[in-house]
């Protein structure tokens, strides 16, 4: 059995990146047929050089690295701000303290989201570019740390952050005709080095347009899904405290358990990685994720399938007072028929379906 996954893992790399195991570059846009016979219906990820953003006043005039006019143009804005003590959303975190199935030998995680806040964008951008901030709830004492991030979903651009809409243009035109779709969402995260995801598969086609700053993926073929042990864990989400206004994890009620990767490839000690590659041996004996840094201006293509996640990443005279602020705009759109697509032999109901999930 070894010996088969082990010939699947290196032919469907080889089939996915070439034999350079490394994500293509193209130096230009490419033209819808282009990116549809080479890319979309192949399954295979590329990263779209700067030139095909150059034109976006947003990238142009570098406009949303200058905060003022960022806070001038949202000044009056709400927007949703996801707080975490550590800058890990939808990720396992060790069940709370007050839990009884915390004990040795019992279930020790839980699948933790965070706690969303509207606030304004001024106040926004400086929790976000200030680490350690405390909870901004007026009558708290706490001065507890906080990692915040802006990563709402369902299309915030084009609602919290309409404002900017002219710095960027409405969709990504050759990859609109070779999806035969507009896109169904345009998210704008804005986020430091803190912020991080688990490894997580999307429903959807997406393109990756980083506007300032840079980020860093780690991607897996579909067929290793099995390497990162998706098991159940119990549904917890982050409050304030009303004793001491603190963040504080609690467990869903009634209990509702959630499939989630168990893998975490960055363990926080040596006795966890100990554990982990004892306890996830075809992930950490197995072929290593991919791995790229999608830089101001590039655009990643990632197919549904593929699994990711996106890892902190700092300049390399980065520290911890000097934080990386990276804003990403995230096109997500479904794959439709179209004439584009006929032509190039893809008619609907091919074999290149997104997976069901």
């Amino acid at each position: 059995m070894a010996e088969v996954l082990g010939r699947l893992w290196a032919e469907v790399r080889e089939l996915g990146f070439g034999t350079s195991g490394q994500l293509d570059r193209l130096n230009s846009a490419p033209s819808p047929l282009q990116f549809l016979r080479n890319h979309v219906s192949t399954n295979r990820p590329c990263i779209i050089s700067r030139s095909a953003t150059a034109h976006w006043p947003a990238i142009a005039h570098s406009l949303w690295t200058d905060d003022d006019y960022l806070c001038g143009t949202l000044n009056s804005q709400s927007v949703s701000v996801h707080l975490t003590p550590n800058g890990r959303a939808d990720s396992l975190v060790p069940l709370p303290r007050s839990d009884s199935r915390s004990v040795p030998g019992s279930e020790e995680f839980c699948f933790a989201t965070s706690y969303v806040q509207s606030m304004r964008f001024p106040e926004a951008l400086r929790m976000i570019s200030t680490a350690g901030m405390s909870v901004p709830r007026p009558s708290s004492p706490s001065s507890s740390g906080v990692v915040a991030y802006a990563q709402q979903q369902n299309d915030c651009f084009r609602d919290e952050y309409s404002a900017l809409s002219a710095d960027v243009e409405p969709h990504i035109p050759w990859a609109t005709e070779a999806f035969g779709s507009l896109p169904e969402a345009v998210n704008l995260w804005i986020g430091s080095f803190h912020s991080q995801t688990s490894f997580h598969k999307d429903h959807y086609e997406n393109l990756y347009v980083v506007i300032t700053g840079e980020k860093h993926f780690l991607l897996l073929p579909p067929t290793d899904l099995h390497r990162l042990y998706i098991r159940s864990y119990p549904a917890a989400r982050y409050i304030i405290s009303p004793e001491n206004g603190e963040l504080t994890l609690e467990l869903e009620k009634p209990e509702r358990r959630v499939p989630w990767c168990s893998v975490d490839p960055f363990p926080s000690s040596p006795e966890v990685m100990a554990r982990q590659m004892d306890s996830f041996p075809l992930y950490f004996d197995g072929p290593q994720p991919f791995e790229c840094t999608i830089k101001a201006g590039e655009i990643l293509y990632l197919l549904t399938p593929f699994v990711r996640k996106r890892v902190p990443q700092r300049l390399e005279n980065d520290s911890e007072d000097n934080i990386l602020r990276s804003a990403i705009l995230k096109t997500m759109a479904r794959r439709e028929a179209s004439a584009i697509r006929e032509s190039a032999g893809k008619g609907p109901g091919s074999a290149n379906s997104p997976l069901p999930h």
